[in-house]
């Protein structure tokens, strides 16, 4: 089969759209405190200011997982017995999926690949690229939102390994993630795992490091989502009146990212019929980011209906790779 034969792509009326977009920022910026929503940062620029900050030095997460699955990925394809299919939840350019792709197609042959992402043109630019690189590969690709993915993952015979890599859960609070993940495990039978990157709680300014990086990449990521204000709304934010600002809550485990306003002002976004107002330091919330403790990633799992099989760390303990399979009660279809 040529290149177009192998790829078939799934466009989900549910993700999201200007309309969408256009709620969220008036309701986020008329609600007080002010917020917008994280999911919202990664358009096309977004996504590939985001790509470069996983190369930064200071950003160890995508470094680290990347090292854990080279090291582990002979192992995890051996927890299949039959052929299986991959399904990356928030795929990215897929950059460390690779790694589980090769493996897979080494060792039976051929290779479906699921990956959802809210970005449709980030999905299609990558999976045009793996299908070049990769003869054995089919794809279908689900431009859409997480539950899209879950609606696709439930149509999918046959095992399946599910990839949430990056530590994408910590985007969503505790209990939050607990549900989503539920929501998964009631798509997965016996023979199906789910893989998921989550980042451990560590020193503060290991992580404020991190999330607030010295070349202002992560300024940049951040600012995004006032230029794409300007690009889709008719926004008229000037990004330098305001300043990304990263904090750690510790006893809650959670980055948490503001822009926050250098000054009062007053912004108009043309296309919403609004005039915002800032006073100075006021501050929009646009994402949080979850750390773990051990305890705490079995606590998640277990709420989730799920069982820790396996567990990978660096040698400096920042990062965890976590395998988990589904509690199957004797009533459970396996």
């Amino acid at each position: 089969m040529n290149l177009q034969q192998r790829l078939t792509f799934i466009d989900c009326e549910t993700g999201p759209n200007g309309n969408e977009f256009a709620r969220d920022v008036a309701s986020g910026l008329t609600s007080h405190p002010k917020h917008l929503s994280s999911r919202f940062l990664y358009d096309r620029e977004g996504s590939n200011l985001f790509e470069a900050i996983c190369e930064l030095p200071e950003y160890y997460l995508m470094r680290v997982e990347r090292s854990i699955l080279q090291e582990r990925a002979a192992e995890i394809a051996r927890l299949f017995r039959e052929k299986v299919t991959l399904v990356e939840l928030g795929s990215g350019s897929a950059a460390k999926t690779r790694i589980l792709i090769d493996e897979l197609i080494r060792r039976q042959g051929t290779l479906r690949f699921v990956p959802v992402d809210i970005s449709r043109s980030m999905l299609e630019e990558s999976s045009l690229a793996l299908l070049r690189d990769c003869p054995a590969l089919e794809i279908v690709a689900v431009a859409g939102e997480y539950h899209d993915g879950l609606r696709q993952l439930s149509a999918e015979n046959g095992s399946k390994l599910i990839l949430w890599l990056g530590s994408n859960v910590g985007n969503l609070d505790r209990d939050e993630a607990a549900e989503f993940l539920r929501l998964v495990s009631q798509t997965m039978s016996g023979g199906d795992r789910l893989l998921i990157g989550i980042d451990l709680r560590k020193d503060p300014a290991v992580l404020l490091q991190a999330y607030d990086d010295s070349e202002g990449i992560t300024a940049q990521f951040s600012k995004n989502i006032l230029a794409r204000i300007n690009r889709e709304l008719g926004g008229h934010f000037d990004l330098n009146a305001f300043e990304h600002w990263a904090v750690y809550r510790e006893q809650e485990g959670c980055m948490q990212m503001y822009l926050v306003s250098r000054r009062s002002q007053r912004v108009a976004i043309d296309g919403l019929g609004l005039e915002i107002a800032f006073e100075t330091g006021e501050a929009i919330h646009t994402e949080n980011s979850f750390k773990y403790s051990l305890e705490e990633i079995q606590s998640l799992g277990a709420a989730a209906g799920l069982c820790l099989e396996r567990q990978w760390l660096d040698g400096e303990r920042r990062f965890s790779v976590n395998i988990f399979r589904r509690i199957l009660s004797p009533l459970t279809p396996s």
